[in-house]
């Protein structure tokens, strides 16, 4: 029988016994009544499948007539829907009701603990993060070819997995990875970064977010000093600014972070440089191989550690590989930040980083004590996509795909009378757009809400400034986009900006 069905019998069986059991009042009343009283109380909610006729009346020892008549009762009240091949179910979304009230409802704070000065931090900082569920992909940033990931080959990956894998397997795993998966990863990053380091410095994560989350949490108090370049990813912004590091922002200049704006900042002892010198996020410019040498000689002298966020560095190092600040650091001062997610798919929810040697067991600690692990079924699974050259293969085809749609989007975007971009060389999957004139702030929002009304999604470049010097345009991701609707979107969101 299935579970539900248990669970429901259950709450039908204690309605039951509320029910006044009055022997003038027929079988099939008591019955509507205590299912009634159920649904009325929320113990049944909306859409849940009542059993069948013929198990309910099993289970209650009635006849299957006397359930039916209750059935017909609850459908005549509207309380119960029945459609061909799906059952009978619950039809009472309370949630329409109490909308009103809920609107007026005020929480009495003063009823309840205080909130943490960290979890007020959060509560004030979560509208700083780049979030949104929203299904259109075009044109929103951070998304790779969603259409062209090899379902079927993952898919069979999974099956393979499913079908072999022992009981023993299903317990508890290492909060900081699957070796096999640890081994692929330290590969790949040789092959692909020069990156050397022991599988054991790897922490497999659920994304980047997490990894700044578990390194700030292992090394910042509050006030601590944390240098962020100017612009920046929004949500690395939000998250250090949660947890109460007090924010340097530098600017950049066509070789990376300002070192000389860092050396004056000396004094501050800043703990945390985070940097994206692959690709620096949002303006696309790569850390010259000087400045990489010269930030490693400035983290050496002021005693501090760098966070090499290297997201989309596949794309970025395609055709220039310059090498990676972690494999030019000889004193293990640098953090290594990758993931999957935005080389395959946001939902795989699977990234990692490499950390020095002195800070994997704080590190490991800290996930005991939280997230635990990533699942292992996807680690395993990710190890075989690696090792079966999948990922290389997948590649291989985002580049090939990326390229010829960035190309697609440039020439109807390039028809726009109001903005521009500036920088068309193909090292990213998401472009930025800047106006021609001088824009507001406000006007730029305004902007963005009308796309999202149009279903074009972008995103703020404004929001990625930390510091008061602040650039209107647009962050647009054009590779998750097919080209038969890529170009009818171009030209939408083209007609809107003017």
């Amino acid at each position: 029988m299935n579970t539900n069905y248990l669970f429901t019998i259950e709450r039908i069986k204690k309605s039951l016994n509320r029910v006044e059991k009055s022997k003038q009042i027929n079988k099939y009343i008591l019955l509507y009544v205590a299912i009634k009283d159920c649904i009325q109380k929320i113990e049944l909610p909306h859409d849940w499948v009542l059993p069948s006729t013929r198990i309910l009346a099993e289970e209650l020892a009635i006849s299957r007539t006397t359930v039916v008549k209750s059935y017909e009762l609850l459908q005549l009240e509207k309380l119960v829907v029945s459609k061909t091949g799906s059952g009978f179910k619950i039809s009472y979304d309370i949630s329409d009701k109490n909308t009103a009230h809920e609107k007026k409802s005020v929480i009495d704070s003063d009823l309840y603990p205080e909130i943490s000065s960290k979890g007020k931090s959060f509560l004030n900082n979560v509208s700083l993060i780049n979030r949104s569920t929203d299904t259109s992909v075009a044109f929103r940033p951070g998304l790779p070819p969603l259409d062209i990931f090899p379902i079927n080959q993952w898919k069979n990956l999974l099956n393979t997995y499913w079908r072999h894998v022992k009981s023993s397997k299903l317990s508890y795993a290492r909060s900081t990875g699957i070796d096999p998966l640890k081994r692929s990863i330290s590969n790949y990053l040789n092959v692909s970064r020069n990156i050397k380091c022991d599988h054991d410095q790897i922490i497999v994560v659920s994304g980047s977010l997490q990894s700044l989350y578990l390194i700030g949490s292992v090394l910042i108090d509050k006030g601590d000093n944390v240098i962020l370049e100017d612009p920046a990813f929004p949500n690395v912004h939000s998250l250090f600014k949660s947890i109460q590091a007090n924010l340097l922002p530098i600017a950049t200049d066509e070789n990376g972070i300002s070192i000389k704006k860092m050396n004056e900042l000396n004094h501050l002892k800043p703990k945390l440089v985070h940097v994206t010198p692959s690709n620096h996020y949002p303006l696309g410019k790569k850390m010259s191989l000087q400045r990489r040498k010269e930030l490693l000689d400035w983290a050496s002298k002021n005693n501090s550690l760098i966070i090499e966020n290297d997201y989309e560095n596949e794309v970025a190092n395609h055709l220039i590989n310059v090498p990676s600040i972690f494999s030019l650091d000889a004193k293990d001062r640098t953090i290594y930040m990758g993931t999957f997610n935005r080389l395959l798919h946001p939902s795989i929810r699977l990234g990692y980083m490499v950390v020095p040697r002195y800070l994997i067991a704080a590190v490991e600690a800290l996930q005991e004590h939280s997230h635990r692990f990533v699942a292992p079924s996807i680690q395993v699974v990710m190890n075989q996509f690696i090792e079966r050259n999948y990922l290389y293969q997948h590649l291989k085809n985002i580049l090939e795909v990326a390229q010829e749609r960035q190309e697609l989007f440039l020439s109807e975007f390039n028809k726009s009378e109001t903005m521009i971009v500036k920088n068309q060389r193909f090292s990213s999957l998401h472009l930025v757009a800047n106006f021609k004139k001088s824009t507001s702030q406000d006007e730029e929002v305004q902007i963005i809400k009308k796309l999202k009304e149009a279903d074009v999604t972008t995103h703020s470049l404004s929001k990625c400034f930390i510091g008061n010097h602040k650039q209107q345009g647009l962050i647009l991701g054009y590779s998750s986009v097919r080209p038969s609707v890529l170009e009818r979107k171009v030209k939408k969101l083209v007609h809107i900006i003017g």
